[in-house]
């Protein structure tokens, strides 16, 4: 307990935070290969599966061409929010780490739940959800507004005082424990894990275009959010990845601009400007509901 209430400089929590990300790249790398030699032993790798993956390190590339040029506005907004209008400075000790790290999962579940809700963020999170497959380079297959949208979210931590750095080290690591989420490899883990932590077959689920998978599982870390707030599905018909049409394509300009594509076809086809208005903010099934209507 004396660790917890030992006080961090914002120097270690940037080293940290460097650190989990240089090092879990090359961990993601093994369990990538891991994944690779398994569905070759059980006959079923093949060439499409090999482009798809190498399609999400392309967008992956994409979305970190974009951060490189805003990552430094988004540091440098959170720092001026925290300097000039947070309600309070938190120290930064292993308590205020762990309470930013809840809250932060906290956040990313209603994120993650704002884009399935309406159209204009589904443009862009729809291409994590279109691959066919389910390894872990799914996990770093990005569209080009992926960036934008959590700001929003994280920007109450800093409101309640948590240190900017300590806020990204925290969305940091819950991004790093969603990346291992993403595989077949591991099919269920024992119950009380499954109770409270979002798991492999929890997130199986939420990638799934089965009618009774859709719009569920949105948790980051802790799946009991989704028991909370009624968005909860267990895995148990078998799961058919992507989305609907199917992009059937590893061309990794098709994969990371198809969903703004066909969102900005739908509202050049829409018939008024009420229409248009919602395929913006709708769900994305109200959308295919009305498609399903004109034909």
């Amino acid at each position: 307990m004396e660790f917890m209430s030992q006080a961090f400089s914002e120097a270690s929590i940037i080293f940290t935070e460097s650190w989990v990300n240089n090092n879990f790249l090359v961990i993601a790398t093994a369990l990538f290969a891991v994944e690779l030699i398994r569905y070759a032993f059980k006959k079923k790798l093949s060439w499409n599966m090999v482009g798809d993956s190498a399609t999400n390190l392309i967008t992956l590339s994409f979305l970190l061409v974009t951060i490189f040029f805003i990552g430094l506005a988004y540091v440098a907004a959170f720092t001026y929010v925290y300097d000039n209008f947070s309600l309070t400075q938190l120290p930064i000790t292993g308590w205020s780490i762990l309470g930013c790290l809840i809250l932060a999962d906290l956040a990313y579940y209603w994120e993650h739940r704002f884009f399935h809700s309406n159209g204009l963020a589904w443009g862009t999170h729809s291409v994590h959800h279109s691959s066919p497959y389910f390894n872990i380079s799914v996990a770093y297959r990005f569209g080009p507004l992926d960036w934008f949208f959590p700001f929003f979210f994280h920007l109450p931590l800093i409101l309640m005082g948590f240190n900017p750095f300590v806020v990204l080290l925290c969305e940091t690591l819950v991004q790093v424990f969603q990346t291992l989420l993403h595989t077949e490899t591991v099919r269920k883990l024992p119950r009380p894990i499954e109770a409270i932590f979002n798991t492999p077959s929890h997130h199986r689920v939420h990638h799934a275009r089965n009618t009774q998978y859709l719009d569920k599982n949105y948790a980051g870390i802790l799946i009991i959010w989704d028991r909370m707030f009624g968005t909860f599905a267990r895995e148990e018909e078998p799961v058919k990845y992507g989305v609907y049409p199917r992009i059937n394509s590893i061309n990794p300009f098709k994969v990371y601009f198809h969903g703004y594509t066909k969102l900005i076809k739908q509202l050049w086809q829409a018939p008024n400007w009420h229409y248009r208005f919602k395929l913006l903010v709708k769900p994305p099934v109200w959308a295919w509901k009305q498609e399903q209507r004109r034909k």
